[in-house]
Parts: structure tokens; C-alpha cells; sequence
């Protein structure tokens, strides 16, 4: 028999009940906490005081508990980059990576001088090699050819349709090679780093410097996402720009040298010198992993000429694999315990995934694999080995993250000072915040998800923050 899922009607009596029995507020102020959220589906509550004081005096100018909230908790955002996790704060994470990149490229903004727009870029595509092979989906056209059709070893006929389950999983399960596959996505970082160290020779060997000489007249920049691909590798894309070193380490204009057809040449002839021995699963050999295919497009300074791409489809392109992670290619969004091995695909896994979950966790055994134990495999199984970071930057990019949620914190901070009664500025903030769970209750979930969110503005994507001074009061 079905079960029927519960109407809302039939949810929202008890959450009202609730809320009222152990809110000394009416429901209001609950109401109130969710439109701070913006929409987040999975808040952090928190339990403690904030106080402000006169530093001259030490009068208690004001003062906020969480006692009188419903349930006696505040609701914050969660934060979550992860579009399957909360997709309200998966946004806001990608929105600040679009600009972020934006402003690498265009310049003009939040500190890069408007001059990067003249200097040699590129979007490089880096990928991991095969490592068995795996149904083929349609192409970026959309056109679906034959899947394999080999006279010999594992072959299909088919013409996968997108959304074909199929698409990414191995032709023949029983020769992929999921060691190696593990092995690659937890070394990945390491490649990436040794790529940028040969990209950067093997550009100055095309000029004609020396490795201190090209260091001293050039620095190079990018900003890069990680993508699965549906097979459950990981590969990179990234925005790699030549700046020149102004003084006092700015930016300046690149030599003449420096040119995008330059730059093209040595990332393809970087990323294929590039070896990496590490360590195998046996204890006794090594693996020398290396990058596999890789795609350099320039990218214009206005619109699209047939073989560059503009700026603003960059940053929207790789903005948009900011919010994504391993549960796009099967597997799934929360760490792996060892009572979850055995009922993997239960709980939403590929077959394909569930081997290399299982698979990372075997190599994770510190006891039988000691080489290994540095890699974590246990504690990133569910990543599929990879721990790197989804979106990294050099330092001489553009802009941070952190910067660009400080800009909104002012924004708000100064919005909120005219309603203040004391110079925030001269005042002494004591905190003590517990955290006390996350998530809402079945019955809140469905009323909150029935409150459709207002309009949101760049400056408030990240409402619902700690209360601070008379911030805390409920509006009218």
C-alpha cells in the first residue's frame, strides 16, 4: 500500500501549537526569524546573549537572550555551498564566485585595476585520464552517437538519451579500475599544484628567462572550480590570466611576450609533462597519475567571435560548478559511517559510486594500507577521495569571498545605525553563543517551505545573522 503524504493543513495546527507553547511570543516572531533566512532550508539554531555596554561606564546599553524565542533558539543561515543541501545559501555562494571571477576578468571593481581586460586570458579545462571505459551521454550539441561499438572488449550499441542512468557507469564494472579512480581524485590537488609550477617553466623557457627572471616580470593568475564528471572524477576549470609585477607587488601590464596564443601552448605542454609517483594500493609499487584530456579556449573582451568566449559567459560558466559537488555523478552529500556500506544504493547511490565509495573506504584502512593513511580515504569516501577545495584563487586574482560578505555585513550594519540609540562604534559587544542543532522539525520544514521568501538584493542574500545590540529586537 502507498503511503499518501500529509497535507499541509494537517501540519500546520501542531508546528502553530508548538511554536506558541514555547515561544513567550506569539508566532510573529518565528515567522519573522524564517523571512531573515531568505529562504534556507536547513538554519542553524543557537542558544546564548549578546549584551552591548557603555566601555565608560559599563551601563548595559542593551541586552538580547534567546530565551524568548520559539523553542528559545535563534535561527541562522547555514551557509551551505551545496545546492543539494540548501539551495537558498548554494546561491549566495554562487552569485559571490560570478563576481568574484567576474572581477578578475573585467577589472574595473573590488580592487583589480579595469587594465586586466587587455591581458592575455584563457578558460583551461583539465581532466583526469580513463580509467575504464563508461556509457557516453550526447554531446555539448546534444547530438547522441553510438555508445561503443567495438568489434572487441566491452562494447554497447546504444544511443544514450540525457537522463539515461547508464550514462558515466562502467562498460564492464569487473575490469574498471576503481583503485586508480580513488587514487587520482584524492591526488588531484597535488596535480593541479604541479601543473601551475610547470606552466609557470614552461613559460619562461618560451621566453627565454630564467625561472627568477620570469618570477621577477610575471605573475600568474587564475581562479578555478572542481566539476564531477558523471563518471565520479573530478576535473578543473579554471581562468588562468598573465599579469605583469608592478611596484610594491601590482598589477601591471604583462610583457609583450606574454600573449594568449603563448599562454595556450604552454598549459597543454604543462599539463602533459606533468607526472605525479605516488604510492599504490598494494604497499610495495607506485602509480605515475597525469592529467588526461585538456581543452584551452581564449576568451574575448567583448562578445563571443566563434572561438572565444566573453566574459560575463565565463564567470556564470564556472560560477555555476561552485554549488555542485559529488552527488552530481551518484554518490552522496553527507559522510560515510561504516553502518552506511552495506545499504549505499538504499539511500540514493549509483552502483558505479557505491564500488567507489567502498572502494575508498577499503584504501582507507590505515593497518592494511599505511601508505595511504595520509589521504583520509575514510573520512572523504562519500567525496569519492577527493579533499580539495571546489573553488580556489590565487591571491593576485581578484577579490575574496570573505571580503565580498564583509561589504554585505556593513551594508546591513550601516542600514540598521539610524535606529540605533548609541554609536555602535564606542560601544562593547560581550557574546556566548551554544550551538543547539540544525534543521527544522517535519511541521516547521512544511510551513516554512509554504512561505515563499521575498525578493532578495545583493546586500541581504545573507540575512538571518547573529543578532547585534538592538538588531535582536523584533521589528514592529
Amino acid at each position: 500500500m502507498t503511503e499518501q503524504p500529509a497535507h499541509i493543513s494537517d501540519l500546520i495546527g501542531p508546528v502553530i501549537r508548538d511554536l506558541t507553547h514555547r515561544s513567550g511570543r506569539d508566532l510573529n516572531r518565528w515567522l519573522h526569524q524564517v523571512d531573515r533566512l531568505r529562504g534556507c532550508s536547513d538554519p542553524v539554531r543557537l542558544t546564548g546573549e549578546v549584551s552591548t555596554l557603555d566601555p565608560a561606564n559599563g551601563e548595559v546599553l542593551h541586552h538580547y537572550s534567546t530565551g524568548s524565542e520559539p523553542h528559545g533558539q535563534l535561527l541562522v543561515r547555514c551557509g551551505n555551498r551545496r545546492a543539494s543541501r540548501c539551495p537558498a545559501c548554494a546561491e549566495t555562494y554562487r552569485a559571490d564566485t560570478f563576481h568574484l571571477i567576474r572581477a578578475g576578468l573585467l577589472g574595473g571593481d573590488k580592487g583589480v585595476p579595469a587594465t586586466v581586460s587587455t591581458h592575455p586570458r584563457v578558460l583551461a579545462t583539465l581532466t583526469a585520464p580513463s580509467f575504464g571505459p563508461v556509457h557516453r551521454g550526447p554531446d555539448k550539441q546534444g547530438q547522441a552517437d553510438v555508445c561503443h561499438p567495438r568489434r572487441t572488449g566491452p562494447a554497447c550499441f546504444e544511443r544514450h538519451a540525457s537522463g539515461d542512468r547508464r550514462i558515466g557507469q562502467p562498460l564492464d564494472p569487473d575490469t574498471y579500475d576503481y583503485v586508480g579512480h580513488v587514487l587520482w581524485n584524492a591526488h588531484a590537488g597535488k596535480l593541479w599544484h604541479r601543473f601551475g609550477i610547470y606552466l609557470r617553466r614552461h613559460l619562461g623557457m618560451a621566453a627565454g628567462l630564467t625561472r627568477a627572471e620570469f618570477s621577477r616580470q610575471v605573475r600568474l593568475s587564475f581562479a578555478k572550480v572542481a566539476e564531477y564528471q558523471v563518471r565520479g572524477i573530478v576535473h578543473f576549470h579554471a581562468v588562468v590570466r598573465l599579469d605583469g609585477r608592478g611596484p610594491e607587488g601590482g598589477i601591471d601590464a604583462p610583457p609583450a611576450w606574454a600573449t594568449v596564443e603563448l599562454l595556450s601552448e604552454t598549459i597543454e605542454s604543462a599539463a602533459k609533462a606533468v607526472r605525479l609517483d605516488v604510492p599504490d594500493s598494494d604497499g610495495e609499487t607506485s602509480r605515475d597519475l597525469c592529467w588526461g584530456a585538456v581543452d584551452v579556449r581564449p576568451i574575448a573582451s567583448t562578445g563571443p567571435d566563434g572561438s572565444a568566449l566573453s566574459e560575463a559567459a565565463v564567470a556564470g560558466y564556472v560560477a555555476k560548478y561552485a554549488t555542485k559537488a559529488a552527488e552530481t555523478s551518484g554518490t552522496l552529500d553527507r559522510r560515510i559511517k561504516r553502518s552506511d556500506l552495506a545499504r549505499l544504493e538504499q539511500h540514493g547511490a549509483t552502483e558505479h559510486a557505491a564500488r567507489l565509495i567502498r572502494t575508498a573506504w577499503e584504501l582507507g584502512n590505515a593497518e592494511a594500507h599505511p601508505d595511504l593513511a595520509p589521504l583520509r580515504l575514510r573520512q572523504w569516501a562519500h567525496m569519492l577521495g577527493f579533499r580539495g577545495h571546489f573553488s580556489t584563487k590565487s591571491r593576485a586574482y581578484s577579490t575574496t569571498l570573505t571580503a565580498l560578505r564583509r561589504v554585505r555585513l556593513e551594508y546591513r550594519q550601516a542600514r540598521d545605525l539610524g535606529r540605533l540609540p548609541y554609536d555602535p562604534a564606542t560601544t562593547l559587544v560581550l557574546a556566548n553563543w551554544k550551538y543547539a542543532g540544525q534543521g527544522y522539525t517535519a511541521g516547521e520544514s512544511a510551513l516554512a517551505a509554504s512561505l515563499a521568501p521575498p525578493p532578495t538584493t545583493p546586500h541581504d542574500r545573507e540575512g538571518g545573522g547573529i543578532p547585534h545590540g538592538s538588531q535582536a529586537l523584533p521589528h514592529p
